[in-house]
């Protein structure tokens, strides 16, 4: 199976083939309407960080274009033509106050992936660097040509609003915090889908602040999502990959960044080796983790969030390992072996232990992997210190409350002494068929240092006990970069290295 990447990026000339076309794709019902090449070059002449594109395996597959306006010269009563200078965009004024979108396009063959929200979240990020007051934009309703008969235009967008009825476009806008401010008449005359009407729509920025600096940090709040796995009987892989894809589904719609999924959630699928030894049960139920990462990839890309997958048993050169995978919503992804295995892994199965401690880039800053007995070893931590870690992401499988609590304490003590944060996710219930995993004990948490700035239990948010379940909790990077420099206490740089040091011996 081809695995895809999807990068958002700046629109150069270079893409026009591409983008012509995906538009030509997207505007069937308006034969002729797409962007001529001179036109998308002088759009990208005059405001090249407003023309974002969408790409899936390096093709423009969609577009977002913008323009700066000051928008008191225009009112909310104006038309396409009025607002663009007639396709000149002698309109845009960089000193202007209101980012003005003037087309939003997916290609629908490749529609489902959202795609049109990362473009979406791409121009509310620039609208934010830029410090202006907010989107504004005129909205189709393709839909409306079913209803027109039956019911007025207000009527059409306030049944929308209230989901008793789908329109394309419209519906996506109101999913995306835009607000309708009026109905506009004869706004694209061409467009006979929707009558000739257009909303006027508007998303606020709040974080603008009037005579600001348009310098600014970031968003800094990164959402996480924990599974706390229930282990059940599955019907084969197709049972599990649903449910797995019903958590994504679920996390996703929470806009997180990151869903976690626990230590070997996958454990159920070994019931097929049952009658073997415990060390070739294990070694069957590798069989299935290629598949599992690429189905994970396919779901980071396609649900728009980051995937730190559990872990899973896998075989390379006959040696046995537990490893983690990072699926990037980029299509990218990465790995992590466990560093120590537990010794019921190593007599019962002959696992090894893997040899690399890394932290790994994402658009949500630098996350590390520890899988459940990793994090019981204060060095693995403090190296990923070193390196930059911000968010320790800890899948676990205990089967005890006293073997939890091992792994919670620790996660909690990590997360003071490296000034980071620590997300564990575990599994609940009973698999009485399966050797070696019968049993589980769990209450996933997302953990804090421990300051002013933050819970004073150090707990963000934590599951109940034993119980399937989601956990989601907002974690704000900045209030590290603050604990560095200004905390009561400042572990990290406080470091005797003088004295002593902690360091990888693997290069």
């Amino acid at each position: 199976m081809a695995e895809e990447t999807v990068e958002v990026r700046l629109l150069t000339a270079e893409d026009y083939l591409d983008l012509k076309e995906s538009m030509v794709s997207a505007y069937q019902d308006m034969q002729g309407s797409y962007w001529r090449e001179g036109t998308i070059q002088r759009l990208i002449s005059l405001f090249p960080e407003g023309q974002i594109a969408v790409t899936v395996n390096g093709k423009v597959v969609g577009c977002a274009l913008a323009i700066i306006v000051d928008y008191e010269k225009f009112g909310d009563d104006h038309t396409y033509e009025q607002i663009t200078g007639y396709y000149n965009f002698n309109t845009h004024n960089p000193k202007g106050d209101t980012l003005y979108g003037i087309e939003v396009f997916v290609n629908p063959e490749y529609r489902g992936k959202r795609l049109a929200r990362r473009l979406y979240d791409a121009r509310k990020a620039l609208c934010e660097n830029l410090n202006l007051e907010g989107i504004v934009a005129g909205g189709r309703i393709p839909n409306y040509e079913k209803y027109a008969e039956q019911m007025s235009p207000r009527i059409y967008i306030e049944k929308v609003r209230d989901k008793e009825i789908y329109d394309p476009t419209l519906t996506f806008q109101f999913s995306n915090d835009f607000i309708v401010k009026k109905i506009l008449r004869n706004y694209l005359p061409n467009d006979a889908a929707s009558k000739g009407f257009a909303t006027l729509l508007q998303w606020f920025n709040i974080y603008y602040e009037k005579d600001r600096d348009t310098i600014r940090y970031n968003k800094s709040t990164v959402r996480i999502g924990l599974v706390q796995w229930q282990m059940r009987t599955y019907s084969g892989m197709e049972g599990l990959l649903q449910q797995v894809e019903f958590f994504v589904d679920a996390v996703s719609d929470y806009e997180a960044d990151f869903v976690v999924f626990p230590e070997f959630f996958n454990a159920p699928i070994m019931m097929e080796f049952n009658e073997l030894l415990p060390g070739a049960a294990i070694r069957g139920l590798a069989k299935y983790t290629e598949q599992l990462r690429e189905e994970f990839s396919r779901f980071a890309v396609s649900y728009n969030v980051n995937i730190i997958t559990g872990s899973m048993p896998i075989v390379v050169d006959e040696q046995l390992y537990n490893i983690s995978y990072l699926c990037r919503r980029d299509g990218t992804w990465e790995s992590y072996k466990k560093i120590h295995p537990t010794p019921s892994e190593v007599y019962a199965w002959g696992m090894k232990g893997g040899n690399e401690v890394k932290v790994f880039d994402t658009d949500c800053g630098k996350i590390g992997i520890q899988i459940c007995y990793d994090i019981e070893f204060p060095e693995l931590g403090r190296i990923m210190a070193q390196q930059g870690v911000q968010i320790i992401f800890v899948p676990f499988l205990t089967d005890t409350q006293n073997g939890y609590n091992r792994v919670r304490f620790c996660a909690q003590a990590r997360a003071v002494e490296n000034e980071c944060y620590v997300a564990i996710a575990g599994c609940v219930g009973n698999l009485p068929r399966v050797t070696n995993m019968d049993l589980q004990y769990a209450q996933s948490a997302v953990l804090t240092p421990s300051d002013f700035a933050f819970p004073v239990t150090g707990i963000k948010a934590d599951a109940t006990p034993n119980t399937e379940m989601i956990v989601v909790a907002d974690v704000d990077l900045v209030l590290l970069k603050e604990l560095h420099a200004f905390g009561s206490v400042q572990n990290l740089k406080d470091l005797r290295t003088d004295l002593y040091e902690v360091k990888s011996k693997k290069k």
